[in-house]
């Protein structure tokens, strides 16, 4: 099936894109308001933008009401972005449920938290991963915002961390994000590999 823009319309694209595009990694972000009220929540559409200087960037999608996650970021130009690992995952989807403004995702979930080093934000205690940002920029794109923001501090617990500067992948057990639901990420391979079906 083709399927051209003209005819997008006709179509669940949102269904298609998000079936298509995996396992999308997921950024859980922390951030906390101008009022003192810690916020936590997930986004998959989720990478690098830059390593000089080191970016990430993640969407915020439209909703009826600007998410708590943009309002800070807009307010205070600081979060963070933690990893999820499996066993963080049931407190990240309770993370991800509308929560009044005034509600601290973290008790919400039962997520175990700390000050960032750099920003003022709380960060996820045990996330195998956590990168302090400063706000570079909000690019409007549609009805989303993507934003983008500078590494200024970087966490890594011990237990996945390696001597050559690397993160080790079986220990980190990120979580994926599929279409509507969520994947392992635990087998490995290098190529060329002659066990590939062809």
């Amino acid at each position: 099936m083709l399927i051209h823009k003209d005819h997008f319309k006709d179509h669940n694209m949102s269904k298609l894109i998000k079936g298509a595009v995996v396992p999308r990694p997921i950024a859980w972000v922390s951030t906390e308001s101008t009022d003192g009220v810690r916020n936590l929540a997930p986004f998959s559409f989720f990478t690098v933008a830059s390593m000089d200087p080191i970016t990430l960037c993640f969407s915020v999608g439209n909703v009826e009401r600007e998410k708590d996650t943009l309002t800070n970021i807009k307010e205070t130009g600081q979060f963070v972005v933690n990893i999820v690992s499996e066993s963080l995952a049931n407190q990240m989807h309770e993370s991800s449920k509308a929560h009044p403004r005034e509600t601290d995702e973290f008790i919400k979930a039962g997520t175990r938290t700390e000050r960032a080093a750099y920003v003022e934000a709380p960060l996820v205690t045990d996330s195998p991963v956590s990168m302090e940002c400063e706000l570079d920029r909000i690019i409007d794109l549609g009805l989303n915002q993507l934003i983008l923001g500078q590494v200024v501090g970087y966490h890594v617990r011990e237990e996945v961390y390696m001597e050559t500067d690397k993160i080790d992948p079986y220990k980190l057990k990120p979580v994926g994000r599929m279409a509507g639901d969520y994947s392992y990420i635990r087998e490995f391979y290098k190529l060329p590999n002659e066990n590939l079906p062809e």
